[in-house]
């Protein structure tokens, strides 16, 4: 099963040529989740080709204009096509009365359901059969959110001759014990599934954070994250002006990822005073603590492996 992560938009506070807001997109197969959704989103998605008809939920990390102002033009897209499932939405206290003044102040046409759920308190957010969305708070100027992707563990590899082995005829029986479901033989005997599968696999997990002062306990929220993307608005020179703001240096980030022992960092959410060249500052202060730090940028095509 596919996971992959579409960066729609690295920057932060205005966009710039080449640099939309920031928005990620998050594609588990037919399953399309995003990420914010920054001035510019639409572009990404249509020069990405994505089927963006087939978001299922947005998830709002707070609301400040460059994570939300994508969202009014979206959501007038998405009644462009027929849709016949809802759109859920969650994010911070507010966030539903910014949907509806948009709606009514841009007479918006929608012709499907909008779900908007604000988020509280930490915890699962959204629940599906084989994987969860959580939510934890971050340290921002307003009430401000991350998020988690996790899937639920796989069964452990099926090995075919310890089944013949133990009289086991292919078929059916061998469905259900890669299921995890004991069989009985016809002659009695009942196998288990741990005499024929190795241990559980991991599942995969992608973590999103932005904005926030840097504070140790989020590497608790991320660990061992596939991906881990990761605001890091500002060198370390001026890491003063990433705290009076509530924000997060490159470095910062980098050292959360090492904590967290995650596989991968993406930087995003970069300060406008950045030109293309001068962000490899931030990558080269990264990769001093975090060496797997990549900068990411637009329409960046991010997979999620699974580790066997």
């Amino acid at each position: 099963m596919n996971l992959e992560a579409f960066i729609l938009g690295c920057g932060g506070m205005m966009p710039l040529p080449g640099r939309h807001l920031t928005s990620v997109l998050l594609r588990r197969e037919g399953d399309l989740f995003l990420f914010d959704c920054g001035e510019g989103t639409q572009v990404s998605l249509r020069r990405l080709n994505l089927r963006w008809k087939k978001i299922s939920a947005i998830f709002i990390s707070h609301t400040h204009a460059d994570h939300v102002t994508g969202l009014p033009g979206l959501l007038m897209l998405s009644s462009q096509v027929d849709r016949d499932e809802p759109m859920y939405i969650y994010g911070p206290p507010r966030i539903a009365e910014y949907i509806e003044t948009s709606r009514c102040v841009l007479d918006m046409y929608i012709n499907y359901k909008i779900i908007v759920k604000e988020i509280t308190s930490p915890g699962i957010v959204h629940q599906a059969e084989d994987f969860c969305i959580r939510a934890f708070p971050l340290r921002h100027t307003k009430n401000c959110w991350g998020y988690a992707l996790e899937e639920d563990n796989r069964p452990g590899e099926f090995f075919p001759d310890k089944a013949e082995g133990l009289g086991i005829p292919m078929g059916p029986l061998w469905g259900k014990l890669q299921h995890g479901i004991p069989v009985r033989l016809a002659d009695g005997r009942e196998v288990s599934p741990g005499e024929v599968m190795g241990t559980e696999r991991k599942g995969r997990k992608f973590s999103f954070v932005t904005d926030s002062l840097y504070f140790p306990e989020i590497a608790r929220e991320v660990e061992n994250s596939d991906l881990f993307v990761c605001e890091g608005m500002f060198e370390q020179a001026l890491e003063e002006d990433a705290r009076d703001k509530k924000h997060m240096t490159a470095l910062q980030a980098a050292v959360l990822a090492r904590a967290a022992k995650v596989k991968k960092l993406a930087l995003i959410h970069y300060s406008p005073r950045y030109s293309s060249h001068d962000l490899q500052t931030l990558l080269r202060e990264a990769r001093t603590v975090f060496p797997p730090t990549v900068l990411s940028h637009d329409r960046m095509v991010l997979p999620l492996e699974f580790e066997n």
